[in-house]
């Protein structure tokens, strides 16, 4: 063979060469690309049905609650009242309304919408409760009715009563839902009073029913106390601020937190001395709410600090993974909170700027609050 020959022969292979590798190459990085495009599907179709799952836990999920909330203080007795195979005079929604309770606007029928709107809704009859229990309308409030739909058997609460409200769009405490925003209005400690039996939370604190009621009606509108059946304190017997005594025998019960922009923070409560947001629901779920799961937290065998939850056992509960109706639901749940954005506050309506730009200076300059509570979070 002639060296041109082969020359020709040569450069034939070697632009074949090339051709092939440059189609692989392509071929690969389609491939890459593609498979980044399916990895990016799969973690948003991921994402948002967390999302989705997350707001139905926040919403709707008692957690298996019911059987303390009815089976146990039978507080579903004080809202159906007497007539209705209760006790007592009943729950009416003017009642509930003034006790804090809303009412999610869009659960509604729209003729239901149009009468509350022209005032022609019975506000003073318990049937109109049940009538909107059975709609699943009262945000963070769950009803079960017996087969036939007619007698309250049982009621259970989700994480939207105390941290769910409603924007007023067709009566004070009627409209849309606003998760993550924290019920001022509801007076927790009224509702749980009304229970017909206090005897199971009597006898958990050592105490009577009847002083079990005067500390869940001292707490008031807006709080709670989340340590009561922890460490059985009712008061603060001595208040010190800044070395001052500003009061004797103040309510145990805080101001319930909101539960939008908790992205990025690692502890959830004021004192920062629980855990984490994740942490803080598991706690709240099983002990707070009183539903079925599993919890772990050696701080609380401290008799000491927690008589009453070291008594009860309270850092040691433990469910079968089948009956637990808690812990597989903490991830989704977590996510929608962390979605929650905090709502952008308006100047005149919701703040004053001199008066922020004050504060400001005072946070991050002489009272050094920007030292632990950092910016912007």
């Amino acid at each position: 063979m002639s060296r041109s020959l082969f020359r020709r022969y040569y450069k034939i292979f070697l632009t074949g060469t090339t051709a092939l590798t440059c189609a692989f190459a392509l071929t690969r990085a389609f491939t890459v690309k593609a498979q980044e495009r399916v990895d990016r599907d799969v973690i948003k179709v991921n994402a948002e049905h967390m999302i989705d799952e997350g707001r139905r836990i926040f919403r709707f999920d008692t957690f298996g609650d019911e059987a303390f909330w009815g089976g146990q203080l039978r507080l579903n007795d004080a809202i159906a009242g007497s007539g209705l195979g209760g006790v007592g005079p009943g729950l009416t929604p003017r009642v509930a309304l003034d006790l804090g309770l809303k009412v999610d606007v869009d659960a509604l029928p729209n003729e239901i919408v149009q009468r509350m709107g022209e005032g022609t809704v019975d506000l003073d009859n318990p049937v109109t409760t049940l009538a909107l229990l059975r709609l699943n309308a009262i945000v963070g409030v769950t009803a079960f009715f017996d087969a036939a739909g007619n007698r309250l058997i049982s009621i259970g609460i989700q994480c939207a009563l105390c941290h769910a409200t409603v924007n007023d769009s067709l009566l004070p405490g009627v409209g849309n839902r606003l998760d993550g925003w924290s019920n001022r209005d509801l007076n927790i400690g009224a509702i749980a009073a009304l229970a017909a039996n206090l005897r199971p939370v009597a006898d958990v604190l050592g105490v009577d029913e009847a002083t079990v009621g005067q500390v869940f009606n001292s707490w008031g509108p807006g709080k709670f106390d989340a340590e009561l059946l922890l460490d059985g304190k009712a008061v603060n017997p001595q208040q010190v601020s800044l070395g001052v005594v500003t009061g004797t025998n103040v309510p145990g019960a805080t101001m319930l937190p909101n539960a939008f922009g908790l992205a990025g923070f690692n502890q959830h409560t004021w004192t920062g001395a629980w855990g984490s947001v994740s942490y803080w629901n598991a706690l709240v779920a099983n002990l707070e709410m009183h539903g079925v799961g599993t919890f772990f937290d050696p701080r609380l065998d401290d008799p000491g600090q927690f008589p009453v939850a070291a008594r009860n056992r309270l850092g040691q509960l433990r469910t079968p993974p089948d009956e637990d109706k808690i812990t597989s639901k903490l991830p989704a749940l977590h996510f929608y909170q962390l979605a929650l954005p905090s709502p952008k506050p308006v100047q005149v309506r919701d703040f004053d700027l001199v008066s922020a730009a004050r504060g400001d200076e005072i946070f991050g300059g002489k009272a050094r609050c920007n030292e632990c509570h950092v910016e912007p979070l």
